[in-house]
């Protein structure tokens, strides 16, 4: 939400694509019996836990700080959530996620048969699922975009950079506390 109201349809539009190429890490790590690994090593699963509960602090006590703020440009000229790095922060978000992992695990193997071609199907399965989820983001991101000189308002977006800031920190903090 705050990328698209930051960085205009580009930043959105990237920080979903960019969610989604984390599942795709997921779905592949799942498929492939990694991420069996992380839920099976406990030190992996706190090492990943603790890596994702860090970022999500960072970026929400950054979110807090900036609420309302104008948003800055880099030397080049480019504005602060430019495509690249909310493709970026998509990514990371969800690769740090160990529930992420956790859940491919545990939902996508029950719905296909063992044997020959298990691989091939836990993909296509995932692939239809990062599809739904990539053409929801997408509506979403459409969405605010067109709310966005409503959203865009400074007051409002002070508001609602406040409150994500917020929820990042909580989502940081229960992450870090989550035994699993």
């Amino acid at each position: 939400m705050r990328n698209t109201l930051v960085g205009g349809r580009a930043a959105g539009l990237a920080t979903s694509l960019g969610t989604c190429s984390g599942l795709l890490v997921h779905a592949t790590a799942a498929a492939l019996g990694l991420s069996a690994v992380l839920v099976a090593s406990s030190r992996a699963f706190t090492a990943v836990k603790l890596l994702g509960a860090a970022y999500l602090l960072v970026l929400g006590v950054r979110t807090i700080l900036q609420a309302g703020r104008e948003p800055r440009s880099d030397p080049t000229g480019e504005r602060a959530t430019s495509a690249w790095i909310g493709y970026r922060q998509g990514v990371l978000t969800n690769v740090l996620n160990p529930k992420v992992a956790v859940f491919f695990l545990s939902l996508l193997p029950q719905f296909v048969e063992a044997g020959d071609g298990f691989v091939g199907r836990v993909l296509v399965l995932a692939a239809v699922f990062i599809a739904i989820g990539l053409a929801w983001l997408t509506a979403y991101t459409f969405a605010l975009d067109a709310l966005g000189a409503t959203l865009s308002r400074a007051r409002v977006r002070r508001a609602i950079e406040t409150v994500t800031g917020g929820v990042l920190v909580a989502l940081s903090v229960r992450l870090a506390l989550a035994r699993r």
